[in-house]
Order: C-alpha cells, then structure tokens, then sequence
C-alpha cells in the first residue's frame, strides 16, 4: 500500500480515536496504521521532562536554533512510517509549519520511554524504523528495569553502535550529556 493511502486511513483512524475515552495515538510501522492505547504515567512523564530541559539547556552551544520537544508526529514517506517518539530534537521553526508532522530528514535524535505494556514497539520496531528514517541518535530509557541504551550511527537500516547505561550515569547522548541520578523507576516509592 503507498503512504498517501495509509497516511489517509490513519487519519480516519485519528478521528474515530477522538470519540473514545482515553488518550490514542496513531502511527504507521511495518504493517501499516496501528492505533495504540497511550497510558503515560507521572514517571514517564517526568522522565521526558527531565531529558527535554536538559537537552534544552545544551542545544543553544551544539545546535544553536533546535529545541527538544515533546511529539510530535514524525514521518518519512519514503519508507511508509509515521511515529510519534516521547521527544525530538530538530530546527525548533518546524513546530510553526503547517501540517501534522515533522519531515524525518529534520530530526537529529529520538527519545522513548519504555511503558511497561509494550516494550517491544520501542525496543524492536522503533529500533527499526529509526535508522531506517536516517535519524542520527535514538535514547532509550527503561523505568523498568533501570537501564538506558543509547544508538548510533545509522547505516542501512539499522544502527551500529549500542551502548548501555544504567541510571545515575552520566549518559553521552550525541553531543549532549544526560544525567540520570534523579530519574526514577516505575514501581518503586521513595525512589
């Protein structure tokens, strides 16, 4: 199927998900449009914010003119996905232009945090759909089990660099650095 016709039918998807209850996002991966459930918890949340401020805080010295941001939709018709990460880095004038998503060719990093109902969309096809869209650098960060794993170096699909942290390091993350002592994992009061 060509991305203008899954493009179309998640848009339909996008308007029935507004009349029920909850919070759903729309995306498009390997199989086509997926509707999902979003269930982000006041950990997860706080993870993203703790990332973003950082990043945010860095940008202006590595990239001055980008900003890291929550969502949005990103998309690469090319290769027919459309996802929406937890947070990105790109030029901070895409969110001003119109339309639903940011061209995939315009973001230099990817943030996901692992929910605990399904880790496979972000350790597996996100794992995929990344590098194949040509984003540089991809953090992913695990409430569950205290773990980061920081990819790289897109080429042919894939990434070829992982490397692995667990949470108080002080994480490289492309040219940034993220400090992870005060995130805080799910589950575990007082944490």
């Amino acid at each position: 199927m060509d991305y203008a016709k899954m493009r179309a039918i998640a848009a339909e998807l996008g308007t029935y998900a507004e009349q029920l209850e909850g919070a759903w996002s729309v995306e498009i991966g390997p199989a086509g449009p997926i509707l999902a459930m979003m269930c982000p918890s006041k950990r997860h949340e706080g993870t993203v914010r703790r990332i973003r401020n950082q990043l945010n805080e860095q940008l202006p010295a590595t990239h001055p003119g980008y900003s890291c941001d929550n969502g949005p939709e990103i998309e690469h018709p090319g290769i027919g996905r459309m996802r929406l990460p937890d947070a990105i880095v790109a030029p901070e004038d895409v969110l001003d232009e119109e339309g639903l998503a940011v061209d995939a060719t315009q973001v230099l990093a990817v943030i996901e945090i692992v929910s605990p109902s399904n880790p496979n969309n972000d350790y597996i096809e996100k794992l995929a759909d990344y590098p194949a869209m040509g984003i540089a650098h991809y953090l992913i960060v695990d409430p569950r089990t205290g773990t980061i794993e920081v990819h790289s170096d897109p080429c042919k699909g894939r990434y070829m660099r992982k490397d692995a942290y667990i949470y108080g390091d002080s994480v490289p993350f492309g040219p940034w650095t993220v400090e992870t002592s005060e995130f805080r994992r799910y589950g575990r009061a007082g944490e």
